[in-house]
């Protein structure tokens, strides 16, 4: 496992690779939001994980009081002077965001989000799409979009996959904010903790885990992908072939052996 820092940073982004994890920090306070190039330089961000050999865990932090408020309102509405209402500009940030999210979503690379404070709309979509969530107990979780006079169409993708539809039309219907106790309970998140340790939680998680044999994380991770939405009979058709590459992988038979 590479043992070094790597730091980059830019206007949108904070970028740090060491002991194998890729910590990406938005750095556009207070609000964070995914503005056409915070949105371009975050697709930059995770397309490049993925083909870094010394990235093996990716974490994303808002940090603030709030991880990221969604699209930046600000931006939409000076579209709206253009000759087409914005209907160009939307058509692009929208196709844009969707292929961070299925980046993201789809990384064959564990993806550890941590918020400290408020996600919400696009930027619950950020959160939902990665695999594990840490969150501080003051952080809030919600899709307002029907409070606006629209609906969180998009977010929802991401969202209705961790939580489910159930859940995922209380938090579209009502417009509401949610805590940290309906998000742990919906499984939207996975861990809550005090604001203080949550980052270094969050990053011990992702070291312990990037410390592992990351191809069978990467292989077993790409599995529960493929089998996710199929069959109990589909499920372990792919699962199983899986499980036995994890178990004749040269490294786990020579492990396997030592110990004898």
């Amino acid at each position: 496992m590479p043992d070094f820092l790597e730091q980059q940073a830019s206007e949108f982004l904070t970028i740090c690779v060491e002991n194998g994890v890729r910590r990406i920090e938005l750095t556009q306070p207070p609000a964070h939001a995914l503005s056409r190039r915070m949105i371009a330089a975050l697709l930059q961000a995770f397309e490049d994980a993925q083909s870094d050999v010394a990235t093996q865990v990716i974490t994303l932090i808002g940090p603030g009081r709030i991880f990221c408020a969604g699209h930046d309102m600000k931006e939409i509405r000076a579209h709206r002077n253009d000759a087409d209402d914005g209907l160009a500009y939307l058509t692009d940030l929208f196709a844009a965001c969707a292929k961070l999210m299925q980046t993201i979503s789809l990384s064959s690379k564990p993806t550890i989000a941590v918020t400290e404070g408020v996600a919400t709309a696009g930027g619950l979509q950020l959160l939902a799409s990665c695999d594990i969530v840490f969150a501080a107990p003051g952080a809030s979780f919600a899709l307002p979009g029907v409070v606006n006079g629209g609906f969180c169409t998009t977010p929802s993708v991401a969202v209705s996959r961790r939580i489910g539809r159930s859940a995922t039309l209380e938090m579209s219907y009502s417009g509401e904010a949610f805590d940290t106790d309906w998000a742990l309970r919906t499984g939207l998140i996975n861990r809550i903790v005090p604001k203080e340790d949550v980052r270094a939680q969050a990053m011990n998680f992702a070291k312990n885990l990037a410390a592992r044999h990351m191809p069978a994380v990467f292989a077993g991770k790409n599995a529960l992908r493929a089998h996710a939405d199929t069959s109990l009979h589909e499920a372990y058709a792919i699962a199983t072939p899986v499980m036995l590459e994890h178990f004749m992988d040269p490294h786990r038979i020579a492990k396997d052996k030592d110990r004898w």
